[in-house]
């Protein structure tokens, strides 16, 4: 059935009714090359059948199978439980909208609540948001709370190692932000923050030191280090982690001195889609909860004593004066919310534990096996989860090699370290099976 909402004698009405001529006219001030530009070239449409036919014959373009896709660098592959999407798209969470009236919206608000839990729980801090839109923007907004925190000290320091998209979206968000001095900290042969560097630019001017826990080359961070020289001028300790599994292996960073830890939830129940949609996390300290952005659902008890559930902080535009607003942020991915919170309900604390180790085991036993014939060797010496980084000669013909056998073999750190650009990054998880890596193993080793 075709969608048609006006008909021409509708159009013609609302035109006289506001004393324009036609559907152009509205568009006049827009300069008419710019018009012409804008034209959409669609193809006549299909019926479905035909569409269908299309999108298939398209998506069989497609090759290497999941097991063979040994790409991360922030999106990584991982089984999601089919109850997952039996809960996320049940009618009365896939299409509701904001629960900004409690009464009717106890089951979305419940699930937020619990979300929230969890988050904590998973970095070992006091309080969480609603969720943001991905880690990269949950990050930019870690920093935004930073300086708002100390509005005094205009510096950030953010780890070279961060995820090179979360440092391009802080510098974004810088812009609107007065005059903060974005600096960026080099990484020593380990693949950690150069202690060194952060002793001598970490400063009394200095709001927040931020690091990719794990960082983007994989390497596990030393956070007690850096909130020692942080602590040491009242800055706050921000991490970013790309890969949230990690952290049912190694210790949470709120444990370490961090005062802000915000993450990427895809890992958790949420499939890659090409890069999307992701869920960002966000916990920080209690004390910091009225800077933080986003929103927040409260347990409370109604006039009957009956426990329910409301948004107890929403310190966002769209609900207080523009000025007092911590945010622009003006929703929550509170679907794809609610798909990690049922998929860590489901793994529970020891599932995710025991599946973490898997992603350990055979992560370095891949390592191990990508280094066994020489042509290959660890790109740095710090400890890592699920993902590393390795150097060897030709690494863009050998990617070249991979690609044309079927095999995503990793992906190319040059594009922006020039200095690796010998180097690749490989993501192992519990999708790979040993035979999986054996095959990598063979076309890079070709």
């Amino acid at each position: 059935m075709r969608f048609i909402p006006h008909s021409p004698a509708d159009i013609e009405q609302m035109l006289a009714a506001i004393g324009v001529g036609s559907v152009d006219e509205l568009f006049r001030d827009i300069p008419t090359e710019l018009r012409a530009s804008a034209a959409i070239d669609l193809p006549a449409g299909l019926p479905e059948q035909a569409v269908r036919e299309r999108l298939e014959a398209l998506a069989a373009r497609n090759h290497g199978a999941r097991e063979l896709n040994f790409l991360g660098a922030g999106a990584y592959a991982h089984f999601v439980p089919a109850m997952v999407d039996h809960v996320v798209q049940r009618a009365e969470f896939y299409s509701a909208y904001t629960p900004y009236q409690p009464e009717v919206s106890q089951g979305t608000l419940q699930a937020i609540f619990e979300f929230q839990t969890l988050v904590t729980m998973l970095f070992d801090l006091e309080v969480a948001n609603a969720s943001m839109y991905d880690g990269a923007s949950a990050t930019a907004e870690a920093v935004l709370t930073a300086l708002r925190v100390q509005p005094k000290k205009p510096r950030v320091i953010v780890a070279r190692s961060l995820h090179p998209e979360y440092r391009q979206v802080i510098a974004t968000y810088l812009q609107g932000a007065g005059d903060v001095e974005l600096l960026e900290a080099p990484f020593g042969a380990d693949g950690r923050v150069d202690g060194a560097w952060l002793e001598q630019h970490v400063d009394a001017r200095t709001s927040a030191v931020v690091l990719g826990y794990p960082n983007f080359l994989g390497v596990i961070e030393d956070l007690r280090a850096a909130h020692r020289v942080a602590a040491a001028h009242g800055a706050l300790l921000v991490t970013a982690t790309a890969e949230p599994l990690s952290l049912a292996v190694i210790q949470p960073p709120g444990a370490l001195g961090a005062e802000i830890a915000v993450g990427e939830g895809q890992s958790f129940g949420v499939p890659l889609s090409y890069g999307g949609p992701g869920v960002g996390l966000f916990a920080t300290r209690a004390k910091h909860v009225r800077s933080m952005p986003g929103r927040l659902v409260g347990e409370a008890l109604d006039g009957g004593g009956r426990r329910g559930y409301v948004l107890t902080l929403a310190t966002r535009e769209q609900h207080i004066r523009r000025e007092r607003a911590t945010s622009n942020i003006c929703t929550n991915h509170g679907l794809v919310a609610l798909a990690v919170t049922v998929y860590l309900s489901l793994l529970g604390k020891h599932g995710l534990r025991a599946l973490a180790c898997i992603n350990l085991e055979r992560s370095h036993r891949a390592a191990a096996r990508l280094c066994a014939g020489g042509r290959w060797r660890p790109a740095f010496s710090g400890p890592f989860f699920n993902e590393f980084a390795l150097r060897g000669r030709d690494a863009a013909a050998a990617l070249g090699r991979a690609d044309a056998a079927g095999v995503l073999a990793g992906v190319p750190l040059g594009r922006w370290y020039p200095e690796l650009d010998d180097a690749l990054l490989i993501a192992v998880t519990e999708v790979h099976a040993p035979s999986a890596v054996e095959r990598l193993a063979e076309v890079l080793e070709a």
